[in-house]
């Protein structure tokens, strides 16, 4: 097991990364201070993974909140469903809620733990890729709204990250590709030594072999931790890990939530921020290529969809968290492993960037 910290003073928190940690009963036990636990999983992840960690819990008073699985129910009607589930059970401010599942169950356990009497504790035990090197790190809880993602929600630290890789041999390949874009994300913003790892690498992790997959968690859920510790709530230097959302967020609303796998929207989104930075002069060609080539190669789509239209992306934007005093602000490249925030940019290279033809550029790099 590799252990990280979160610092962030009385609100620390560890991460641990490892195998099998979810029949390790002593990570729980030293976070847990009353005798009621809820353990919020989906009906996909239930029926593989909660007779597990309810059997590492043994002694407690368990109560298992199944929601349906799918980024399209990550909205109010669900959330409701744990704090039903609650107050029936007369859980009190003493209780643990155990997120088990990917980010849609992290986001909404989250939230439902910050909210429930006022903010109980709450544990992530995330179970895919994407929610092990992301949203089950930092503190960032919420559910959508039809007219944006994420728009709702709290900041809110867990007790501990328990990640437990042996759950990723369940994981179809579509949603370990959608992970891969996140860990992309981390050398393209502040590691670019990390670029050239996943390159010589990118197989094994597609592969599922097990040093691999610790050493890009690992190193991914490092990076995270720095920029949280540096901006808890992102107020400045923690929105460059929005690399490729806000692209990518408009995707998921214009298309419907759970069409696009957030990972793959984001590597969508990934490949038009790089396209503007090359516009901008800030990042050469050859660096743009090279960054969708490693995408292609994790076997996620280097394209948006075409039928999205500029003025779609822009409708979205509009309602992008990162919209100060009406004017967008973007996350880009500066150059490879160094990301700025920037509401800085000619409007017509913007919309440059949402008339460019992806599919015959990323069709003549080939795979």
């Amino acid at each position: 097991m590799r252990t990280l910290q979160v610092d962030l003073g009385e609100r620390s928190y560890p991460i641990h990364i490892g195998e099998r940690l979810i029949d390790r009963r002593d990570l729980f036990e030293e976070k847990i201070r009353g005798r009621q636990v809820a353990i919020v999983a989906n009906e996909t992840v239930a029926p593989l993974y909660l007779e597990q960690l309810r059997q590492a819990l043994s002694g407690y008073a368990v109560t298992s909140i199944i929601l349906p699985d799918g980024e399209k129910h990550k909205n109010w009607q669900t959330l409701q469903l744990i704090f039903d589930a609650l107050l029936e059970a007369r859980h009190d401010r003493n209780t643990m809620i155990i997120a088990l599942g990917g980010g849609v169950i992290g986001d909404m356990a989250g939230y439902a733990a910050a909210s429930y009497q006022r903010g109980v504790d709450f544990i992530q035990v995330p179970t895919t890729l994407l929610s092990q090197v992301d949203s089950s790190v930092g503190g960032k809880t919420g559910i959508n709204h039809p007219l944006g993602k994420n728009m709702i929600g709290a900041f809110y630290q867990p007790r501990a990250v328990i990640i437990d890789t042996s759950t990723l041999a369940t994981l179809p390949a579509r949603e370990l590709s959608a992970g891969l874009a996140e860990v992309i994300k981390y050398g393209l913003i502040c590691d670019e030594e990390f670029i050239g790892w996943l390159e010589l690498n990118v197989d094994r992790l597609r592969a599922l072999d097990p040093v691999a997959l610790t050493e890009a968690i690992h190193r991914s859920c490092a990076a995270k931790a720095r920029v949280v510790n540096a901006d808890e709530r992102e107020s400045g230097v923690r929105a460059i890990l929005n690399l490729g959302h806000t692209f990518g967020h408009a995707i998921e609303t214009h298309m419907g939530y759970g069409v696009w796998l957030h990972g793959e929207a984001v590597a969508a989104g990934t490949v038009m921020a790089l396209e503007m930075s090359s516009r901008l002069g800030w990042i050469q060609q050859a660096e743009r290529d090279r960054a969708i080539r490693l995408l292609q190669r994790a076997a996620l789509p280097v394209s948006p969809p075409a039928e999205m239209q500029p003025g779609d992306f822009l409708q979205h934007m509009a309602v992008d968290k990162k919209v100060l005093d009406g004017k967008l602000r973007l996350v880009l490249l500066r150059g490879m492993g160094e990301a700025v925030v920037t509401g800085d940019f000619p409007r017509d290279v913007l919309e440059a960037t949402l008339n460019a033809n992806y599919g015959a550029m990323t069709e003549q790099m080939g795979a």
